[in-house]
């Protein structure tokens, strides 16, 4: 059985020599704060999706589209996919309850200067029944069918141009009044509501973007998807609601995590530099202390795995540093480019346990990676050198 050296050793050493230490401690928590900011941003973009979505509320799109952005229905069309679709449950007027809806980025003023791509969706009154107690109005008043009123998303006022109780709105050359600011999970809180019809008139849409429906109890999504796909009258691509917002974060996920890694690896190489340097003068420091160890009988693997453990306990509390730098992120507003859909969504940081457990177990990465040639010199020193005195 292998004998190691107490690690109070180790730890003890890491505060006599406070000042190096320190300075590799704050190398590696600024590393992960980085890290974790990155992480703490596609973890809040990523909930605004995925803890929106609902199982039994069906997105109806046109074959081949990956966002409503890119699909397209004939109004005529779809209207026949709604009342010819029996999985489509019904109101209690023994109506579909479903809905055509449209969808088009536009471009708005922002408050703090420059313009962004703002979601303008046209809604029938089916969409509030669809979305039930999950949409409210926490400002003003829901828009009236037929009118030039729209509703906005709670996160527009803070953010776009003309989006507040009262103001005019224009869109193409056809003014709107705010009357309302709602309140509903999900990307929908950075977009503007209107009827589809007054929407459609002044965007110059006349189709329709997506079909809406909230499905019968016990209806299989996936089977209904298969048997649409091919369907020789509206052919359609059906994705439950949670599925299709899901898949709305793909990419810009994606080039998170690869900013993550970019940013991680190259601030990453100069803090493990910093604790390379760190552990080589503590060892020549303690070159003789090494050398007792050494004569006294234990042999250099354990006096390897010793400083291994030391490098990673200053890792460690680089991870807990870091930690503590970036939790002030979590809740702060935010907000960026979907590139799904090409239009801007407000979100807030949040500092998970999955972005702080990665952020410590990278810390503790670079301390070990930083510790380990250090450890190696210090089990392969010659007992009689390192206790000689120069």
């Amino acid at each position: 059985m292998l004998s190691l050296p107490p690690l109070s050793y180790n730890i003890r050493s890491l505060f006599v020599r406070w000042s190096s230490t320190l300075l590799t401690v704050i190398g590696i928590g600024a590393t992960v704060a980085v890290l974790a900011g990155i992480l703490a941003l596609q973890q809040g973009f990523a909930s605004l999706y995925s803890d929106a979505g609902r199982e039994d509320v069906a997105i109806f799109l046109r074959p081949g589209a990956t966002s409503e952005g890119e699909s397209a229905f004939q109004r005529e069309r779809a209207e026949i996919l709604i009342k010819g679709t029996p999985e489509i449950a019904l109101d209690g007027d023994g109506q579909p309850l479903a809905s055509g809806e449209i969808y088009l980025a536009v471009r708005r003023a922002k408050l703090d200067g420059g313009e962004t791509n703002v979601p303008i969706r046209g809604v029938q009154p089916a969409s509030f029944a669809i979305a039930g107690e999950a949409f409210r109005i926490v400002e003003g008043e829901n828009f009236t069918p037929g009118s030039n009123e729209v509703i906005v998303g709670r996160a527009l006022p803070r953010r776009i141009q003309n989006c507040q109780v009262g103001q005019e709105i224009v869109f193409n050359t056809t003014p709107f009044t705010v009357v309302g600011v709602f309140d509903y999970e999900g990307p929908f809180q950075s977009e503007v509501w209107g009827d589809i019809d007054r929407m459609s008139e002044a965007l110059k849409r006349p189709i329709w973007n997506r079909v809406l429906a909230r499905v019968k109890p016990g209806t299989d999504i996936e089977a209904l998807a298969e048997r649409l796909e091919d369907d020789k009258q509206v052919p359609a691509k059906v994705l439950s609601e949670r599925a299709y917002l899901t898949g709305q974060t793909k990419i810009l996920t994606a080039l998170l995590y690869i900013l993550g890694g970019l940013l991680g690896s190259v601030m990453g190489v100069a803090a493990v530099f910093t604790g390379t340097n760190t552990m080589m003068s503590a060892i020549a420091a303690r070159r003789r202390e090494i050398g007792i160890l050494l004569a006294i009988g234990f042999r250099p693997f354990p006096i390897f795995l010793s400083f291994v453990f030391e490098a990673i306990v200053l890792g460690l509390l680089g991870g807990v540093v870091g930690c503590l730098m970036v939790m002030p992120l979590h809740g702060v507003d935010t907000g960026t480019t979907n590139f799904a859909t090409f239009t801007e969504v407000a979100f807030a940081f949040r500092v998970t346990p999955t972005v702080l457990g990665t952020a410590v177990i990278f810390a503790c990465a670079l301390g070990l990676v930083g510790g380990l040639i250090p450890a190696a010199l210090a089990a392969l020193k010659d007992p009689v050198e390192a206790l000689r005195h120069r």
